[in-house]
């Protein structure tokens, strides 16, 4: 799912409505987690929010979406709270009562972006001290309709926002289906926010740990270690990159196993060594953690994130996991209590926090992609450098925000840019581009333009081929260039440790409904170079190819070759292929 900024979304013309629910106080006054109470007390302003965005390809009722949002409204407990301004200063949370409302139509002025638009209406429905501090808007355009919610981060984080979507489109097929939404509630924040209070005090250890790093951070939160300009709240400058698509995530992810490691342990190593790198320090940030503890919590909504210091001595891999596995840890303990010396959470200008998130390995599973889902976060002022990760299907991307200075744009960029280079660098480099064929090592990638000579000279290197390819590359230059651009297939060449091709293979995936909704993998053109068959090469390309099946969430492979060819039939034969189908063809 992309991570995008409200001033980076690309939105269709068309009308644009908010729902204006109706609301009325209870008499329950709820507690506060730490997070809320530092958020909140910044007090009302702008951009505090966060939101997600998504596209129906059909037409939907404006009521219906309401009955939906409102069935999302009465499962989750903390979409039914507001905060509001004590006597003392300290702010207050209280249950409200939330009802069916109205929708309003929200202009779009002459010459105004509709993102402009939409960002004028979230700045001021959802503030801190907003009742409800939540929006559901809908841009209704000829393609249909794009759904924005959004909510004041004290009521939300990107889990639940992900939460939200899920239910609110299970409510949505009830109410089109004509059937009642039978969502129940959960357990809602909070309970959970009680429930940390009654949690252990942290050890001894831990309060020497953190107070240890906030003293290497010069007694404050870590920050950013290169100079961002003056020490002010600056506009904020927001960068959005796509570091991996899903052939090098994968790849990236063969060699965090290959090291030992998870996937965000080998991109911290990547951090750590650019950070050295450029400012001769370690690498140190502030690193947002789940309190989602246990499976209590999964389907709830509510800010379930506290803060940790990360703190990365060296590139490492196996160092960069010690130092992840001990930022969660210091993080799982009430955060009140630990930070109490400091007077609260010791914030200063430049303040650096890295966030991550691997939606693949949540309990919570939305066709982002069929969606076309976004994460939106809202526009600010800032002093500090905040990097969020998202990793998904489609691979991993980025968005940071920072001051916009001139400083800040010359070192957050370099190190931004150093950091999507060494990650790229890994992930083509990695132990999952190689195969090793007894002492030998030879390397899989996506073939280029130039290869297509060397390509069709080993499909023309067998009784068959000779009969059927042809001496002029122009037609092969012009499939090559329609493979290419659709990523569902992957061409590959097999490299030797003399950057020879002795290899190719087309793959090809192959999303259906048969066999209960079966992705496939179709693969097609396996040919090894005459020098390098009998031993063991064309074995291990299978085996590459099972492994970006995978990858890519196919459970079926499968092959076709020439009744002719008893060599590669006994080939497949060999490592479990069934000659259980009849392939047919003819020519159109």
């Amino acid at each position: 799912m992309r991570l995008t900024n409200v001033a980076h979304l690309r939105l269709p013309f068309g009308r644009l409505y908010g729902y204006d629910l109706a609301v009325s106080p209870a008499d329950e006054q709820l507690p506060i987690s730490f997070d809320q109470r530092r958020h909140v007390g910044a007090g009302e302003r702008p951009g505090s929010w966060m939101a997600l965005s998504f596209h129906l390809s059909e037409p939907v009722p404006r009521d219906h979406l309401a009955r939906a949002w409102l069935t999302v409204i009465a499962r989750h407990g903390t979409l039914r709270s507001a905060f509001s301004p004590g006597d003392d200063g300290e702010p207050r949370l209280q249950a409200i009562e939330v009802s069916e409302g109205a929708w309003r139509e929200h202009s779009i002025g002459p010459g105004q972006a509709v993102n402009d638009a939409l960002r004028d209406v979230l700045d001021g429905s959802c503030s801190p001290y907003s009742a409800p501090a939540h929006r559901l808007c809908v841009l209704e355009t000829a393609a249909g309709p794009t759904v924005v919610v959004a909510a004041d981060h004290s009521h939300v984080d990107m889990w639940s926002m992900l939460v939200i979507l899920r239910d609110l489109l299970a409510a949505l097929d009830d109410v089109r289906a004509g059937r009642t939404p039978t969502a129940g509630p959960v357990p809602p924040f909070a309970d959970h926010t009680r429930a940390l209070v009654a949690r252990p005090a942290a050890p001894d250890r831990v309060r020497a740990r953190w107070a240890e790093i906030l003293a290497d951070s010069g007694g404050v939160m870590p920050r950013f270690p290169l100079p961002l300009g003056a020490a002010e709240v600056q506009l904020e400058r927001v960068e959005i990159r796509d570091v991996f698509d899903v052939d090098d995530s994968a790849a990236f992810s063969a060699q965090a196993r290959g090291d030992g490691v998870s996937t965000l342990a080998l991109a911290v190593a990547a951090m750590t060594d650019v950070t050295r790198e450029l400012s001769c320090a370690p690498l140190r940030a502030v690193f947002p953690v789940h309190s989602r503890y246990d499976a209590t919590w999964h389907d709830s909504v509510g800010w379930f994130i506290t803060n940790s210091v990360l703190e990365s001595l060296t590139p490492d891999p196996v160092a960069a996991a010690a130092s992840v596995r001990e930022a969660v840890d210091l993080g799982s303990w009430p955060l009140e209590d630990v930070l109490a010396p400091w007077g609260g959470m010791p914030e200063a200008p430049g303040m650096f926090a890295i966030s991550w998130l691997d939606l693949r390995r949540l309990p919570v599973r939305v066709d982002a992609v069929g969606l076309d889902a976004q994460y939106v976060g809202a526009t600010i002022r800032t002093d500090g450098v905040m990097l969020w990760f998202i990793l998904d299907g489609t691979g991993l991307h980025l968005r940071c925000r920072y001051p916009d200075t001139a400083e800040a744009r010359a070192n957050v960029g370099a190190w931004l840019d150093l950091l999507v280079a060494r990650l790229q660098a890994g992930a083509r480099s990695s132990v999952g581009a190689q195969l090793a064929v007894g002492a030998r090592s030879f390397r899989v990638e996506r073939a280029r333009r130039g290869d297509v000579p060397a390509i069709v000279a080993l499909l023309a290197d067998d009784e068959i081929g000779r009969t059927r390819e042809v001496d002029e590359y122009a037609p092969y230059e012009a499939a090559f260039d329609v493979v290419a651009r659709d990523r569902s297939h992957y061409l590959a060449v097999v490299r030797d440790d003399g950057d020879r091709i002795v290899g190719t293979m087309q793959l090809t995936v192959l999303p259906g409904l048969t066999r209960s909704g079966t992705t496939r993998l179709q693969v097609e053109g396996l040919r090894v170079a005459a020098s390098e068959r009998s031993g063991g090469l064309g074995t291990a390309m299978l085996e590459w190819a099972h492994d970006h099946g995978r990858a890519h969430g196919a459970t079926l492979t499968q092959v076709t070759t020439d009744e002719a060819r008893d060599r590669a039939r006994a080939f497949y034969g060999r490592l479990g292929y069934g000659a259980d189908h009849v392939g047919l063809k003819r020519a159109l």
